[in-house]
């Protein structure tokens, strides 16, 4: 049997012909760059989550990098942020000019390990940007607490948690913006890349809208500087299909999720760390986590099988050489580190069958 780690092209043909009227529209139309399709999908995504407003931009990193700049987060400043994440959560930091500073995870989670927040502290601290990895929605109640005691700004990271939500409110509306990735493989995926800010200020909705756009609301008007990031159209078109589908989407993950926890739980005898599925609200799993001894032979394994896994990271970034100027040395961040040789990401969407997911455990079970 054959397991991709992700399918695209199914989900893709279920929505096609749909997807093909919209692009023609845009394309008969030739609005390609800030067209009434974007507005559309602003309008849409905003209300999908809860919030105000949503801004698209050219892709996630922007998103951060944008943010940070919008409340004036620069040289000199400070943010904090999780050690276990996608490098582009810390080149939000640093391309806005600021300081990522680490905080090592909880084990049983790979979230913040909130007990190591305040240490993390320094005078120059100015924002704290949780990541809701993986799908899971971060303790936002801590996270606000300890932001409204400091007099911190909030960025949520919530590049990989769309329709996620801690406590009824989905992730990416708590702090002043919510930092979202549209790359194809997420659970809310466009066909190419891009990204939306999310926030309930007007103030800082009109600052963003600026900054994307050249510094500018009113074309050849500039009262600052900006940038060039913008969500295009036929990217906004899809976008907005697609979100009509996500509810499901992310139901159906959460199902599959269910089935593969009740599966592996028979292997945590042999080191096989199976995730905490919660709810389906909690954790929309935009990835199915595990953690293995022998990594490399587990994989290997599947692969001959035709199970294709994944790696949700290697490396911890601080430890590579495009990070040197953060000092951060081997050994820093215990628990991220440890993690690191054993984590394996299995095969996850929303079209995953049940004979799938049995057949990844089964010659999981054969390796290990």
């Amino acid at each position: 049997m054959h397991v991709p780690f992700l399918d695209l092209k199914t989900q893709y043909h279920s929505i096609k012909e749909e997807v093909m009227r919209q692009v023609d529209d845009v394309f008969s139309n030739t609005a390609f760059v800030l067209g009434p399709q974007v507005a559309r999908f602003e309008k849409a995504f905003a209300e999908f989550l809860g919030t105000k407003f949503s801004v698209g931009v050219a892709n996630g990193t922007d998103s951060l990098v944008l943010s940070y700049q919008a409340l004036g987060i620069g040289p000199g400043d400070e943010v904090i942020i999780p050690a276990h994440t996608f490098v582009a959560t810390a080149i939000g930091v640093l391309n806005a000019g600021a300081r990522p500073v680490l905080v090592d995870i909880d084990p049983s989670t790979y979230l913040f390990d909130y007990s190591k927040l305040e240490a993390a502290l320094t005078p120059r601290t100015k924002a704290i940007c949780p990541v809701h990895l993986y799908g899971r929605a971060c303790d936002m109640d801590q996270v606000m607490a300890f932001a409204k005691k400091h007099s911190l700004k909030v960025v949520e990271d919530a590049a990989q948690s769309h329709g996620a939500k801690w406590k009824g409110v989905a992730t990416g509306t708590f702090g002043e913006f919510g930092s979202f990735s549209f790359y194809p493989g997420k659970n809310l995926g466009a066909y190419g890349d891009g990204g939306a800010i999310c926030t309930a200020s007007a103030e800082l909705n009109s600052k963003i809208r600026r900054l994307r756009n050249y510094g500018s609301e009113i074309k050849y008007e500039h009262p600052e500087r900006g940038t060039n990031s913008r969500l295009d159209s036929v990217q906004a078109a899809i976008l907005d299909i697609k979100l009509k589908h996500l509810a499901k989407w992310n139901a159906d993950r959460h199902a599959a999720a269910v089935r593969y926890a009740e599966r592996l739980k028979p292997l945590e005898s042999r080191g096989v760390v199976v995730p905490d599925v919660r709810t389906a609200d909690e954790h929309v799993f935009h990835l199915f986590v595990i953690q293995v001894e022998n990594r490399t032979k587990v994989m290997e394994y599947l692969a001959k099988n035709d199970v294709h896994t994944g790696i949700h990271y290697p490396v911890p970034f601080y430890l590579q050489g495009g990070y040197r100027e953060l000092e951060y040395s081997k050994g820093a961040f215990p628990v991220t580190e440890a993690i690191a040789p054993k984590i394996l990401s299995l095969p996850m969407f929303p079209e995953l069958t049940t004979n799938q997911i049995d057949f990844v455990v089964e010659k999981l079970a054969e390796v290990v």
